[in-house]
């Protein structure tokens, strides 16, 4: 039996909307915020067992990261999507499969006549 890398550091870069993650075993990967939402584990973008296409999140960003136990970690979005959880194993396997995942993703778009764009363009300020 194999075990699988733990991740070692998570590092949310939330200018260029990317997550770098390191494993125990060296490797590295960088994520995209979009990538990441769009793979969600949720049921709500599982569908169970049917997978919802999750579209427009091209501007999605992580607004928070909380550790689950010492196996996963909580993603919380700028659109309000909180509900998945991103195991050491799952983030792996994104990070391995990206470049695969990302032409399955962009075909299913197509398919749909769907959009990364978001809906509405947003300007957000802080005071």
């Amino acid at each position: 039996m194999t075990t699988q890398p733990q991740v070692s550091a998570l590092k949310l870069k939330k200018k260029s909307r990317q997550l770098d993650i390191s494993f125990t075993d060296g490797q590295q990967f960088t994520l995209s915020c979009e990538f990441l939402r769009v793979y969600s584990p949720s049921a709500e973008v599982h569908g169970h067992g049917k997978p919802v296409l999750v579209s427009h999140k091209k501007n999605v960003n992580i607004s928070a990261i909380e550790p689950v136990g010492n196996y996963a970690v909580k993603i919380i979005f700028d659109d309000g999507h909180d509900t998945g959880l991103y195991s050491w194993q799952l983030l792996h396997q994104l990070g391995s499969n990206q470049a695969q995942l990302w032409e399955e993703y962009l075909a299913r778009l197509r398919a749909a006549k769907a959009s990364r764009e978001p809906l509405i363009a947003m300007n957000i300020t802080y005071n």
